[in-house]
């Protein structure tokens, strides 16, 4: 499937933003969630996270179209079906180079567009939500959403001539701060700054109600109990050790 296009005036789809999502091959990804989900069920939630999050991109009106930069064959294959453009991680140094990467071939293609970095681990993401945030981001040359937490940065912006220069990782809320980028404190888009990398981290996403990939990888979570083979079961530490059954709240995809 070709990368979606939006219909309308040719200025209109020259505003509208390219994101670019980078991805770690699954057997490497989200390791912190380990102990929570177990070794079997870690990569497919990476995947599923992934899948959430550019489908909800994808549905956002400001959003013309996602890269996702990645090595992992079937991370590829997958998001490719939903409409996004693959890019290889030639750069192979790290996340930061692959989202500067990434940004290169977008605008390598389109000059003049605005351009997005946003996690691959939003699996509440919603469409109504990121439009509100790029919106806001809209207003300055370089912009920057903090995560839940406010450590971490899961969407860094760059209107049109403006370098991203993205310094994720870490404490990069106060990387981005220190870079001159401007924060976004939009109220009301809890769904953009939820990512993913602990067993509560999932939690808090599946609070707000999580995409249909993610879904089928936790209706069940237990902690410390590994995952039937082939199931979809996955474990996360309850405050008091105990196992617990968490049923997530789904949404529709895109919704």
């Amino acid at each position: 499937m070709a990368p979606m296009r939006r219909d309308g005036a040719e200025g209109e789809a020259d505003a509208a933003w390219s994101l670019v999502v980078p991805l770690k091959p699954l057997v490497r990804a989200k390791s912190r969630l380990s102990r929570a989900a177990g070794e079997d069920v870690r990569p497919r939630l990476a995947l599923a996270f992934a899948l959430d999050t550019v489908t909800a991109a994808l549905a956002c009106k400001d959003v013309r179209d996602v890269a996702v930069v990645t090595d992992d064959r079937l991370a590829g294959e997958r998001l490719a079906a939903l409409g996004a453009r693959i890019l290889p991680d030639t750069p192979a140094d790290g996340l930061n180079a692959a989202l500067a990467h990434g940004a290169r071939a977008v605008r390598a293609r389109r000059p003049g567009a605005p351009v997005a970095a946003l996690n691959a681990d939003l699996p509440a993401l919603r469409p109504a939500e990121l439009e509100l945030v790029l919106h806001s981001a809209s207003q300055f040359p370089r912009a920057f959403l903090a995560d839940a937490s406010d450590f971490g940065t899961t969407l860094l912006t760059a209107t049109s001539g403006v370098e991203l220069e993205p310094a994720f990782g870490g404490p990069s809320r106060a990387r981005h701060l220190a870079s001159g980028a401007r924060e976004i404190t939009a109220p009301g888009v809890p769904s953009v700054r939820r990512d993913v990398d602990t067993g509560e981290d999932l939690l808090a996403a599946l609070a707000l109600g999580v995409g249909p990939h993610t879904a089928l990888q936790a209706p069940y979570l237990a902690a410390g109990t590994p995952p039937a083979a082939g199931g979809a079961a996955t474990g996360t530490d309850a405050q008091d050790g105990s196992q617990r059954r968490l049923p997530p709240q789904v949404r529709a995809s895109g919704a």
